[in-house]
C-alpha cells in the first residue's frame, strides 16, 4: 500500500458492551494490523435508558486494547451529529465507516454520514447487521431510507440483509462478506474444567442458548423443546446464558409449566467476555431457535469454539451452517428441534473436526479484502 490510509468508524466500543463493540474493536485490529491508521468515534449517549431493555449498557470489565475510541457521539442531540459531521469533514478521511444495526441509529449517523460526503473526498461505507429490524416499530423504513441515502457502498454479511437493502436501493453497491469468526474471547477450555468453573454436574450432557434473550430468539421454543421425555431421559440440559431483553416472567413462568426446574440451568446476567469461553466449553452444541434472523455473532463464537450447532432455518443463519456437517437446521418447531438435538446425541458424524474444516472460510482477513475491494 502506497499510502497509508486513514478510516474512522461510527459506531459502539467500549465503554459499551456487547457483540457490537467486540466485532467493532477486532475489526479495527485487523485493520491497523495491515498498516491502516483506524480510530472508532463511539458514542456519549447510545440510547436513552427508556430505550434500553437491558440492566446496563456498560461493560464492568477495563479496556485491553490500544485502540484509538473517542466517545464523541450523541446519538439524541441533532446539534452534536452536525458538531462531529464538520469535524470529520475537515478531517477528511479516506474511509468513513458506519453500522446501521437498528433503524433509530439512522438519523445520528445518517447526518454525519452527508455531512462528511461533502469534501468530495471521503467514501461512506456501511456495515449491515440490519436493514428492517427483527422487532418492528412505527418509522423504522423512514429511518433506515434515510441512512440508506448517506452512503456509498455496502458490506452485509449475508444474503437475506442484501435483499433487504435492495428493497431500498437498486443501484449502490452492496459486497456480501459473512460475519468472521469472533477469536477474541480467548481460547478454548476443556469441558471438564468449564463445568466445574461453572458449578454444573459433570455427569450431565448440556445443550446452550447463549446470548440477549430477546422474543424474536424463540427461547420459548427451546424451553417447550425441554419437556421432551427422551431428552431428559438421556441426561440432556440446556443451559441459558444471558440476560433478559424481554419480559423474563414469561420465561420463568415456561419453566415452571413445564416442570423443567431439575433441567435448565440460569446464568440470566450479561456475561462479560472474559466469561464467553468458560460457557462455549461447557456446552456439547449451541442451539438458536430463532423464529427470525438475519445472521449471528453467537454463530461465530460457536465456530470459533469449534462447538456444533442447530439453528432455525431462517433469515441468514441457514446460509452458514452446512446440515448434517456441522449440526443441524430445523424448522422453529419445538418437536423438529427435540429430534435434531438427539440425532447430534446418537450420530457417528465428527461434527467437531467439520466445524474446525468449516470456519477456515470466516476470516477476518477475508473481510478486509472485502472491503478492499470497495474502495
Amino acid at each position: 500500500m502506497s499510502k497509508k490510509k486513514k478510516i474512522i468508524l461510527l459506531g459502539t466500543a467500549h465503554p459499551f458492551r456487547g457483540g457490537l463493540a467486540s466485532f467493532n474493536e477486532r475489526l479495527a485490529e485487523e485493520f491497523i494490523k495491515e498498516g491502516y491508521d483506524f480510530i472508532i468515534y463511539t458514542f456519549t449517549v447510545q440510547y436513552p435508558n427508556f430505550l434500553f431493555p437491558g440492566k446496563t449498557q456498560f461493560s464492568s470489565s477495563p479496556k485491553t486494547n490500544d485502540l484509538i475510541i473517542k466517545r464523541k457521539i450523541n446519538s439524541v442531540n441533532p446539534f452534536n451529529w452536525i458538531k462531529i459531521g464538520l469535524e470529520l469533514k475537515k478531517m477528511k478521511p479516506d474511509i468513513l465507516l458506519s453500522r446501521l444495526w437498528i433503524p433509530f441509529i439512522g438519523p445520528s449517523l445518517g447526518t454525519i454520514n452527508k455531512i462528511v460526503r461533502k469534501n468530495k473526498f471521503t467514501k461512506i461505507i456501511s456495515i449491515l447487521d440490519n436493514v428492517i429490524p427483527h422487532e418492528k416499530r412505527i418509522g423504522d423504513n423512514l429511518l433506515a431510507s434515510y441512512y440508506i441515502s448517506s452512503v456509498d457502498s455496502f458490506l452485509a454479511m449475508s444474503q437475506y440483509v442484501k435483499n433487504d437493502l435492495r428493497k431500498f436501493t437498486k443501484t449502490k453497491t452492496c459486497i456480501l462478506n459473512p460475519h468472521p469468526l469472533f477469536d477474541n474471547y480467548g481460547k478454548k477450555i476443556e469441558k471438564i474444567k468449564a463445568l466445574k468453573e461453572l458449578k454444573l454436574n459433570v455427569e450431565y450432557k448440556y445443550i446452550m442458548f447463549f446470548g440477549f434473550i430477546r422474543d424474536y430468539k424463540g427461547l420459548d421454543i427451546l424451553l417447550e423443546t425441554m419437556q421432551n421425555k427422551e431428552i431428559q431421559k438421556n441426561k440432556i440440559k440446556l443451559i441459558i446464558a444471558g440476560e433478559f431483553y424481554s419480559n423474563k416472567d414469561k420465561y420463568l413462568n415456561l419453566i415452571k409449566k413445564y416442570h423443567l426446574e431439575k433441567h435448565i440451568e440460569l446464568f440470566t446476567e450479561f456475561i462479560p467476555n472474559e466469561k464467553v469461553a468458560v460457557f462455549f466449553g461447557a456446552a456439547d452444541i449451541v442451539v438458536q431457535p430463532y423464529k427470525t434472523a438475519t445472521q449471528s455473532g453467537i454463530t461465530q463464537i460457536a465456530y470459533h469454539f469449534d462447538k456444533p450447532m442447530i439453528v432455525t432455518d431462517v433469515g441468514g443463519l441457514k446460509e452458514i451452517i452446512p446440515d448434517g456437517v456441522v449440526g443441524y437446521i430445523t424448522k422453529p418447531k419445538s418437536s423438529e428441534i427435540a429430534k435434531a438435538i438427539l440425532n447430534f446425541y446418537n450420530s457417528d458424524i465428527d461434527f467437531i473436526a467439520n466445524v474446525k474444516e468449516e470456519k477456515k472460510k470466516y476470516s477476518w482477513s477475508r473481510m478486509l479484502r472485502s472491503f478492499e475491494e470497495i474502495f
